[in-house]
């Protein structure tokens, strides 16, 4: 199933308390539910102004659906392409 990297421009959303990210989260979950189990939440970033999120979903139609019934913003919907990490610099290359 494709990975998306979700941006959400949340002003503060940095400073907000852990209740308030508790109700984000379960607005989120209760979507999900809705949704049914073809879309996954993985985790989340919260940065000052922004989240970053990663959703398995079959498409990024899926994805802002998701957005559009929670209420959040989904400024930036990529699917990720590779996942790479400090083990990838050691593995040999496939050709």
């Amino acid at each position: 199933m494709p990975k998306y990297v979700i941006e959400r421009e949340v002003p503060g959303v940095g400073n907000m308390s852990a209740e308030q990210l508790k109700g984000i989260s379960q607005t989120s979950c209760g979507v999900l539910t809705n949704l049914g189990p073809q879309i996954q939440w993985v985790h989340s970033y919260v940065t000052g102004d922004k989240i970053y999120c990663v959703y398995n979903a079959p498409n990024e139609e899926m994805v802002r659906e998701h957005a559009r019934q929670g209420g959040f913003p989904a400024n930036s919907v990529s699917e990720v392409k590779a996942i790479i990490d400090p083990v990838t610099a050691e593995e040999p290359v496939l050709k």
